[in-house]
């Protein structure tokens, strides 16, 4: 009999990018916010259909979000800060915390709550507020309206939760709180509340999962008891569902005593990420558990090695019986695409080698099925076997050229000629900026007029030679544009490229495109990662035409804008058959011609992004050297070809950095963009505590939500960043790139920055 078959949540955007959709056209007041309704539950039911198709056994219901599981968990819980009290109508509340409300003729004004990422995932999700003697009230309907729904569709559902710890781990306290306190002080009020939410579902499900993801990485001694305590009393409760709990992202390790041992019912392990860790938890894996094992990717779109999954899953039925193994995906499927078979475009040898969301269903299904002892799907066993032996053959994943130059790079192509005091000096008489000088993060507003001439030019509708003349014109209105807010430094606009790390993939060898392949990002922000699955190189240059054209309209420093090294390997689907480190290297070499071809054609400021250089931080420290030689070198390797009058800027946005400064530091970039509007400065203070060197422009501009800071907002944040830093080496800059954003908004946010920074030039000068 086949095993039960399950995965950990599916992705939430649709195949044809649904919600995204709906959700810009209820915030631009185009729909009505039951359409969105509407539009959410068509998407369940049908994702929940195509589970059942599949073979799934066991549904997830309560994974979908309109923005975010954690701000659904703060809602759900009741974990919803005063400030936002005065918005009546919950849907606008909702929205509101996830991305401001700025409604003058009410008198509302209320920004965002943080954002950053997601574990190690290029997934944002908005961190919960908690105050000090946090209250927490149960808010269940939704959740119990979508468990109904599920039944309606004829799957057993299992909700899915974010646990209690994990929720607290991943949240921060409210500004105001005093120094040592933590948001585990709220653990006891918040487990009576889950409590109450389990009790709630007793009857109405047999099973739920209660992800803890924060079990795979370094426990201190008081976290450690704050899942005993916590646990001891979920699972002491008669009235309640089983409880899944679900680690993933990495091993359990020191922590497999403790997950283990909390009392749940089942335990879910990723054999994906560490499958080493399987006899280890096999050994300690309580009387009676279910173990459910994460033998099929969920992060990644390489087609699964079904035989050596089965294997794990074989051994686990011979030490504990198939009546307490489930086969599941290793984390959520919400961090790959939907639909391979969408990919009518992808030719057939690389199509053959991938498996999407709704593929990866029938290989867990399958994997179920040979552990039962079933033959029933022994045709995708041999199908996948001549996938993997086809990729292992291809001569299009080598290029020995690019090897040879991978092992031919020194220590001395990783240092900048000079240091950077004697830089600064020669950039400084270069440029002649002003002090707190401004500049943007790269893109501005990709306004529908741009994404229809892109869609009509790749359609046929428009030639390539009418195409590149809107760009022309839009890149020419975006320099007019900044040169009359009176910005010190420019940027070109980027209207010819789709995504940071798409559009570089584009024109490097070893990476292929989807035209379906979206995966959010955050809300309704999607992402359509490449994939990596041969040696990268560098046919041509890449940015250099469109960089001197955008010079050529301004006298003012114009910065050439590429995305780093880290950055690319980090937002791509990266090959799984050698070391990531390998690869970012080959991408770093590629960026370093870019870097010098765009300085010898006259270009003084180049900014190399890298908002996912603490994305790629391994979870546990002790990883965390390794990581970070690599990913500096592979910065360090891109950039220091130039000399000494090049600026070299680079960018990193939502995430913490505080205790990764050191390996920020030894990027050695001249100048460094961060974000930090959301958290009020909160993250730039640690660049004073280190004594960072360098360039900061700390971000004055929450361009993630719809509204424009006021002078005074800014005012207060450059007064919090001269606090930290000299003025000396301060820039003044938005958060992110202004892509996403309205130009009224731009213009207005922009202009609000250029007149803050000039009166705190006039302040300092007096």
């Amino acid at each position: 009999m086949a095993l039960m078959a399950t995965c950990l949540g599916f992705p939430r955007i649709g195949a044809g990018r649904e919600l995204k959709k709906a959700l810009e056209a209820t915030w631009a007041g185009k729909a009505p916010g039951e359409a969105l309704e509407e539009v959410g539950r068509a998407l369940r039911a049908r994702h929940w259909a195509a589970m059942k198709a599949a073979g799934m056994t066991e549904v997830p219901a309560g994974d979908f979000s309109f923005y975010d599981h954690m701000l659904d968990a703060a809602v759900m819980v009741g974990a919803v800060p005063a400030r936002y009290a005065a918005v009546a109508d919950p849907r606008a509340r909702y929205f509101a915390m996830a991305r401001g409300l700025q409604d003058p003729a009410a008198g509302v004004d209320l920004p965002a709550l943080e954002m950053t990422k997601w574990f190690d995932t290029n997934y944002h999700y908005i961190v919960p507020e908690i105050a000090v003697g946090q209250t927490f009230r149960l808010a269940a309907r939704p959740l119990l309206g979508q468990i109904e729904e599920a039944r309606a569709c004829g799957v057993e559902p299992r909700p899915v939760l974010v646990g209690p710890v994990t929720f607290l781990q991943l949240a921060k306290l409210a500004p105001g709180a005093p120094a040592g306190a933590s948001a585990l002080e709220a653990l006891d009020r918040l487990v009576q509340t889950y409590q109450e939410l389990l009790a709630t579902l007793a009857g109405r499900v047999g099973w739920v999962q209660i992800d803890e993801p924060c079990l795979v990485g370094d426990l201190d001694g008081p976290t450690r008891e704050a899942y005993r305590r916590a646990y001891d009393r979920i699972t002491f409760s008669k009235a309640r569902p089983k409880i899944l709990l679900a680690s993933y992202f990495g091993e359990l390790g020191p922590n497999l005593e403790l997950g283990a041992g909390l009392g749940c019912e089942g335990l879910h392990v990723d054999l994906v990420r560490a499958p080493g860790q399987l006899e280890a938890v096999l050994d300690k894996l309580g009387p009676g558990a279910v173990l459910s094992l994460g033998v099929v990717d969920g992060r990644n779109v390489w087609r699964t090695d079904l035989d050596r999954a089965l294997a794990l899953v074989t051994r686990a039925v011979e030490k504990v019986g198939g009546a307490r193994v489930r086969v599941a995906s290793s984390c959520s499927l919400l961090h790959v695409p939907v639909d391979l078979a969408l990919e009518s475009d992808l030719d057939a040898e690389l199509g053959s080698w991938l498996a999407f969301a709704r593929q990866k269903l029938d290989e867990i299904v399958a994997l179920a099925a040979a552990a039962g002892g079933e033959t029933v799907h022994a045709a995708r066993f041999e199908v996948a076997r001549a996938a993997l032996a086809s990729r292992r053959a291809s001569p299009r994943a080598r290029d020995p050229e690019v090897r040879a130059r991978a092992e031919a790079v020194r220590p001395e192509m990783l240092r900048r000629r000079s240091a950077y005091p004697a830089r600064s000096v020669r950039q400084r008489a270069r440029f002649g900026l002003p002090l707190l000088p401004t500049t943007t993060i790269g893109s501005f507003p990709q306004t529908r007029e741009v994404r229809e001439a892109r869609a009509g030019w790749r359609a046929g509708r428009m030639t390539a030679e009418a195409y590149l003349q809107f760009l022309r014109e839009e890149t020419r209105r975006c320099v007019a544009e900044q040169e009359a807010l009176g910005l010190d430094v420019l940027v070109h606009g980027e209207f010819e490229r789709t995504d940071m790390a798409e559009y570089f993939g584009e024109q490097l060898s070893g990476f292929a495109f989807t035209r379906h392949g979206w995966v959010q990002s955050y809300g309704s922000r999607c992402v359509k990662p490449p994939v990596i699955y041969g040696d990268v190189r560098r046919p041509q240059p890449m940015t250099v035409a469109w960089t001197r054209f955008a010079q050529s309209l301004t006298p003012k420093p114009m910065k050439g804008m590429l995305t780093g090294p880290v950055t690319i390997l980090q937002w791509s689907f990266v090959r799984d058959d050698q070391p990531r480190a390998e690869t970012c290297r080959q991408i770093a070499l590629a960026l370093r011609d870019e870097v010098q071809d765009l300085e010898a054609a006259g270009t003084g400021m180049i900014q190399v992004d890298e908002p996912a250089i603490r994305e790629g931080l391994p979870l546990r420290r002790a990883e965390w050297p390794a990581y970070l030689r690599w990913a500096v070198d592979a910065f360090r390797l891109a950039t220091a070809g130039v000399g000494d009058e090049t600026q070299i800027h680079t960018h990193m946005c939502y995430a913490e950095f505080g205790d990764i400064l050191a390996a920020i530091a030894e990027l050695d970039a001249d100048v460094l963009s961060i974000e930090t509007s959301r958290s009020q400065m909160e993250l730039f203070r640690d660049f004073g505590r280190s004594r960072y060197p360098n360039e900061v422009g700390p971000g004055v501009y929450d361009i993630h939500a719809p509204r424009v800071p006021t002078t005074a907002e800014i005012d207060e944040l450059l007064a919090r960043a001269r606090q930290v830093l000299p003025s000396e080496r301060l820039w003044v800059n938005p958060d992110c790139g202004l892509k996403t954003r309205g130009w009224p908004e731009v213009r207005a946010a922009l202009a609000n920055m250029v007149e803050s920074a000039r009166r705190a030039r006039r302040t300092l000068g007096s």
